[in-house]
């Protein structure tokens, strides 16, 4: 596949930071949209088992392009200059224009994460099509990252076109992974965290696990081929063993004690986008 350069990198640069910019929207927003849907569920459900209710009031638009973005504090409408990637964070020195609350640190560093990862894209693959496929592979990755680690959720609107999108790549040869090596590692994805899911449960009583994890490791078969699931696997273990003993240790774990896996798992997907699966055997030691 042909490589980029510096010009390429550039450009997929400055497109990841805009892209950061929306998938701050997209982690902070789907999993709300997904909570009214739910609820929007259960009213109708009881609703119609109850004759006697009113019906429910048509609920104000809540997607990823309205409402305008606002400080959760004050409720300011954020301004287009104040929305800039990166520099409107830096120009308003990490606070809110009007009530000078702290904006977290969070939104320029997913930003600055988005933008390095198109510009390695850029530089791997040039602008062609295999540099969109792993651009648009490091958006979604990215995203579930943060909404796991928000919310323990990994959305199926994103894990499962994820998978087929790594499908399709395959058989488009956008990836170096061929199709049956793609469809066997997707298989092998789901069933290996799914057995291990209910192992686990038969064995403690708890789960683990959630579903979103076996399907986002399925979608990552689907991306790198059955022979990278190991490694991917055994990395995201380590980086989540040694994060969960690190805040266990300074006592900073959540109610219930637990620490969301998809976070880890997206980690050791975009490792080995970028490097490659058999450097993180080399890297873990094996």
């Amino acid at each position: 596949m042909p490589g980029g350069g510096a010009p390429e990198a550039a450009l997929l640069g400055l497109l990841g930071l805009l892209v950061g910019s929306f998938l701050n929207v997209v982690i902070h927003r789907l999993p709300k949209m997904m909570e009214l849907h739910w609820a929007a569920e259960c009213e109708d459900l009881h609703a119609g088992t109850d004759a006697s209710q009113p019906p429910r009031p048509a609920a104000e638009p809540f997607n990823l392009m309205v409402p305008r973005s606002r400080c959760p504090h004050c409720g300011h409408q954020i301004r287009w200059f104040e929305n800039v990637p990166v520099f409107s964070y830096l120009a308003l020195r990490g606070k809110c224009s009007q009530c000078a609350t702290a904006i977290s640190l969070r939104y320029p560093a997913v930003e600055l994460t988005c933008g390095a990862l198109f510009a390695w894209c850029g530089w791997q693959w040039g602008l062609g099509w295999e540099a969109i496929a792993w651009c648009g592979f490091s958006a979604a990755v990215l995203s579930l990252a943060g909404i796991d680690w928000d919310t323990t959720l990994l959305p199926d609107d994103i894990t499962l076109p994820l998978l087929w999108a790594g499908l399709c790549a395959a058989g488009l040869r956008l990836t170096d992974t061929v199709l049956p090596d793609a469809l066997w590692g997707a298989v092998g994805g789901y069933l290996s965290l799914w057995l291990v899911y209910w192992a686990f449960k038969l064995t403690t009583g708890k789960e683990g696990m959630g579903y979103g994890d076996f399907k986002l490791f399925a979608a990552f078969g689907a991306w790198f081929g059955w022979q990278a699931l190991i490694p991917i696997i055994l990395m995201a273990s380590v980086i989540g063993a040694v994060i969960g003993i690190g805040i266990k240790l300074k006592g900073e774990l959540r109610e219930g004690g637990y620490v969301p896996f998809g976070p880890f798992l997206a980690l050791a997907g975009l490792t080995a986008m970028i490097f490659g699966s058999s450097a993180i055997l080399a890297v873990i030691g094996l």
